[in-house]
């Protein structure tokens, strides 16, 4: 079944539907991998010495992987209407927010390798 705005405006160049597509497939991948390193973190990563750290990052990963699978979908409809329409594509949060939160969960990651004793 098909929203009812597939069939506004004018079809796309295959190819640029086909690289929206890619992209999206790139963003379930790389929510995959949040979930994981979420589940690897979690069951095969010593606790830090820092106690609930590993489960909070665990979480925080898992999170934002559901986050972006359940995002990805509205931003490769938001894509294909503004091809069809032939408008500028759209800004979006999200690319942000998964950078910021993965940059923040490697930086917590080194500060607690650095500050470890063994």
């Amino acid at each position: 079944m098909r929203p009812r705005w597939y069939t506004e405006g004018q079809e796309p160049d295959y190819r640029f539907t086909l690289a929206n597509e890619r992209t999206f497939l790139a963003w379930l991948r790389t929510a995959l991998a949040l979930i994981a390193g979420a589940v690897a973190l979690a069951q095969l990563v010593p606790s830090f010495s820092v106690g609930g750290l590993r489960t909070g990052l665990a979480v925080l990963l898992a999170v934002t992987g559901t986050v972006l699978a359940a995002f990805s979908y509205r931003r490769w409809a938001q894509v294909q209407r503004a091809m069809r329409h032939q408008r500028p594509l759209p800004m979006d949060w999200l690319p942000a927010a998964v950078g910021a939160i993965a940059a923040v969960t490697g930086l917590i990651v080194v500060f607690v390798v650095l500050t470890h004793r063994r």
